[in-house]
This record gives C-alpha cells, sequence and structure tokens, in this order.
C-alpha cells in the first residue's frame, strides 16, 4: 500500500513521541546493546500494535496523556522483544531486509537482549500508573509465552486439530492487539461496556491480521515477503491454508505420509506448498480472515461516529486486502 494508513496518520504526532520515549532507551544503556536495539527499533514496521492503543485512547479524550505513550511505548517494545526471540528460535537471519540480532550476536546474547526489552516494556507499562493495564500486560506477556511453546511443542505434528490453530494464533498475535485496544480504553476512563467492545476488536483484528500472515506465507509475492514462500510448512508449522487444503483433498493420507516421511526440504515440500497456493484452501481461508474482520467492526458500531472509529473501521478492511 502506497498511501499513509489513516490510522497512522492521526496518530502521526503520537507515534513521534513513543517513537522518541523507545530510543531514549540507549541513552546509559550498555552500547552494544543500545546500538542494536536501536538498529531493531530503526529497521521497519508499521507501528499498528501503539497505533492501536494511542487510537483507542482517542475514542475518549483529545489529547494523548504521557501515560498512553508509555502505554504504546511498553506496547511496540513488547513486540520487538518477541521478534528477537522469534528470530532465535526459528534461526532467522533477515527480517524486513535487515540483518537479525541472531544473525551477529550468539544465541545467549540474543536471548539476553530479548530479555532485557521485556524487561523495558515492563517499565513503560508501569509508568502508567494503572494496576489494571500493569496486569493485563504481564496476563499478555505470559500468554505469548505459552502461545510459543504450544507452536515449538506442536511443529510437524501434521495431523492435529484445526480447532488447536486458533488459540495459537490468539497467542501469538492476537492477544496483543487486544491489549493494546483495550489498555488504551482503560486510561481513556471507558465504561466496562466501551472497554470490552475494544477489547472484542483488537481480538478480532488481531486474528484476521494473523491469518492474513499465514495466508501469505503461502500465496503471497516472494519479493514483498522478502523470503521464499511456504516458509511455515517447511519449519513445521500447520496453519489455516493447509487445514482446509487436507480437509478437501482427495488423498489426505498420501499428503500426509509424505511430509511424515520427513521430505521438508526438497522438491516434495516446494509441490505441496505449490498445491495449498493453487487450491481453494487460500479463499477459504481469506473467507475466514474477512469474517473476523467484519466482527472486529461490529465492535465499533457503539462509538460516536468519528475521525478515530473510522480509522480502526478501515484497518480492519486494510487487515484482508493487503499484498494478497
Amino acid at each position: 500500500m502506497t498511501t499513509e494508513l489513516a490510522i497512522l496518520r492521526l496518530v502521526r504526532d503520537d507515534l513521534a513521541r513513543v517513537e522518541q520515549k523507545m530510543q531514549a532507551m540507549g541513552e546509559g544503556a550498555y552500547r552494544p546493546l543500545a546500538e542494536a536495539f536501536l538498529h531493531l527499533i530503526g529497521s521497519g514496521g508499521k507501528r499498528l500494535r501503539p497505533a492501536l492503543a494511542l487510537a483507542a485512547y482517542a475514542l475518549f479524550a483529545n489529547q494523548a496523556s504521557e501515560k498512553v505513550v508509555s502505554l504504546a511505548a511498553a506496547v511496540e517494545t513488547l513486540h520487538n522483544a518477541t521478534l528477537v526471540h522469534d528470530d532465535l528460535i526459528d534461526g532467522s537471519l533477515l527480517r524486513r531486509g535487515s540483518v537479525t540480532l541472531n544473525a551477529t550476536w550468539g544465541k545467549g546474547a540474543t536471548v539476553l537482549a530479548g530479555d532485557y526489552l521485556f524487561a523495558r516494556a515492563a517499565g513503560f507499562a508501569a509508568e502508567t500508573e494503572n494496576i489494571r493495564v500493569v496486569q493485563l500486560f504481564a496476563d499478555t506477556l505470559r500468554t505469548i509465552c505459552e502461545g510459543e511453546l504450544r507452536q515449538l511443542f506442536s511443529t510437524h505434528q501434521w495431523r492435529q486439530e484445526k480447532e488447536a490453530y486458533y488459540p495459537r494464533i490468539f497467542a501469538k498475535t492476537a492477544s496483543l492487539f487486544a491489549s493494546a485496544t483495550r489498555s488504551g480504553a482503560i486510561l481513556g476512563h471507558a465504561s466496562v461496556e466501551q472497554e470490552q467492545a475494544l477489547n472484542n476488536y483488537g481480538y478480532h483484528l488481531g486474528m484476521a491480521f494473523q491469518i492474513v500472515d499465514d495466508i501469505l506465507d503461502y500465496a503471497g509475492d516472494e519479493a514483498v515477503l522478502g523470503k521464499p514462500v511456504g516458509g511455515d510448512l517447511r519449519q513445521g508449522i500447520v496453519t489455516l491454508p493447509f487445514f482446509y487444503f487436507l480437509q478437501s483433498h482427495p488423498a489426505p493420507e498420501g499428503v500426509l505420509a509424505r511430509l511424515e516421511a520427513g521430505d521438508r526440504a526438497g522438491n516434495g515440500m516446494a509441490d505441496v506448498v505449490a498445491q495449498v497456493r493453487a487450491s481453494a484452501a487460500i479463499s477459504q481461508a481469506m473467507d475466514e480472515a474477512r469474517d473476523f474482520a467484519a466482527r472486529a467492526k461490529a465492535n465499533l458500531a457503539s462509538f460516536p461516529a468519528n475521525a478515530h472509529r473510522t480509522a480502526l473501521h478501515d484497518l480492519a478492511d486494510f487487515v484482508v486486502a493487503r499484498d494478497i
């Protein structure tokens, strides 16, 4: 997408404050750590998660407080911490076209760098001086960690049930989206009903976002992705397009036998990826993503019409239209 998203345009000045806050983390830190983090936050990313926190808060307040800026910094720093650990777990050497910390540091140092970012994110969350936000932050971090373990322990389990997919992507992605929007509502002194609506919006948006990510792993443009398609399957991660592909395949046992035989690096794996890409599984998964996006938008109906509500509404449309 070449034009700036409305949500990012609306909170641009406040995102600049968030950026300054995160950049200041390097001050007084161990120099290699400071340089690594500045490289990490400067390597791209749309800042959707902090923008969600700011936009949710803006539904109730005209001006972003320092506390909500701290919240947004906490959300983005937590996200970056998970990326550091994800790259280590996956053995990724590139992210968004930039060299990962995992590629330049040893495993032990990379783990500690991720831990350091988790600690700084917790410090930002504490700056909100809101015990409910701090508790929600802790719960979200626990959920993310549990989700990563679920994924690690389920790799190459080709016969797992489709129902196992949804809690996994909630933990991996949607939990932080929901935490961002709900925390913004809490700091904005939303009613119980409004807080729940924004929590639900973030949940459904995050689920749609991750399903589309999983679709792009099969159907995306490799030049845009910056990596070969089919990476999830090659790592033994079963996602929604594969579940739909297997469900409609005339000989699913043959596909499963092939995968269980361990043909993960050769032409056999590439052939399965190509079959999924060419199948109706892609459109079926997209239908689910659109359904989640529609439910996200439905949770905004009770809020007064304004620019921020419109931006949140349009973001759900963007999530299911990106680079398909």
